[in-house]
């Protein structure tokens, strides 16, 4: 009895060491191949995370740190590959989600980017009113009224945003007409934010597009902050202009925006989506 003890308390400990040294195996390959990606080393980076997910292929941590690096190297086709393999692996992780839902819309596939949104909506419904993409990703995907709905439910989390308000006001004319939208225009009294006041008076129709860029231009700030603010006023400006009607508009101002935009900005996706969306529509007539 004594002896078969020994044995199997033996054999569980070789187990769990091993369990162990896997564990610190795969803890070390992620952040082996963390360190080269800081020093730049891109390549080397992917190819060290190429062989850590051969080693350990049910690893959804590896599977995740990948897909990460190449939507930094804006290869989203394969990042949206890599978070699919990490999500068979944890199905039910809502970052993962939140992240893959991400990856769709920067490839243009809106109603799975919206599909994503909703599963992470019934995983964490007390967090449904914080996914303003999920909004964004609606009104893409011409689900207007359902956009409109989620920047509703956005508000209540975050009463003081001009751009929520804006991308109510996008859903609402798309939906209702522009009259109606700035009929229901949500009032903005807290946003500090260059130009967003001014932003907010021009979809109230109390503004002209040339007092948004005056504004933007106006603030004394650093040559970054200078940049962030011609941005925004010119991605709002092509959004103002697609609402209005006013197609050449939209395309001078949403490609004025697109190099101005931070790689770190969501917006700067979003920029860059309706760009494409832009260009398709012109190569298709």
């Amino acid at each position: 009895m004594w002896l078969c003890r020994g044995i199997c308390f033996l054999l569980c400990l070789s187990l769990f060491s091993g369990a162990v040294r896997a564990a610190e195996s795969k803890a070390d390959a992620h952040e082996r191949i963390l360190e080269i990606w800081h020093k730049g080393q891109y390549t080397n980076a992917l190819t060290a995370a190429n062989e850590a997910i051969a080693a350990a292929p049910k690893e959804a941590r590896l599977w995740h740190l990948r897909a990460q690096m190449r939507a930094i190297l804006h290869d989203d086709t394969n990042a949206l590959a890599d978070l699919s393999a990490a999500l068979k692996l944890e199905p039910d992780s809502t970052f993962l989600i939140r992240e893959r839902a991400v990856e769709y819309f920067r490839l243009g596939r809106f109603t799975d980017s919206v599909a994503d949104f909703d599963r992470l909506n019934e995983l964490l419904p007390t967090n449904a009113p914080q996914n303003w993409q999920r909004g964004i990703s609606l009104y893409y995907a011409n689900r207007f009224a359902e956009g409109r709905k989620q920047f509703e439910l956005h508000q209540t989390v975050n009463p003081d945003d001009v751009e929520n308000a804006v991308w109510h006001f996008l859903c609402t004319a798309r939906e209702q007409g522009v009259e109606a939208a700035r009929k229901q225009l949500i009032p903005i009294a807290g946003d500090t934010r260059v130009p967003m006041k001014e932003i907010h008076d021009l979809f109230a129709g109390k503004a002209k597009p040339e007092d948004v860029l005056a504004a933007a231009k106006a603030n004394d700030t650093s040559p970054e902050g200078q940049r962030y603010q011609n941005f925004y006023a010119h991605l709002y400006l092509g959004l103002y202009f697609e609402a209005t009607g006013n197609q050449s508009l939209v395309r001078e101002h949403i490609l004025a925006a697109l190099p101005l935009g931070s790689p770190e900005d969501y917006m700067t996706d979003v920029a860059r989506v309706h760009a494409q969306r832009l260009l398709a529509s012109a190569q298709s007539k």
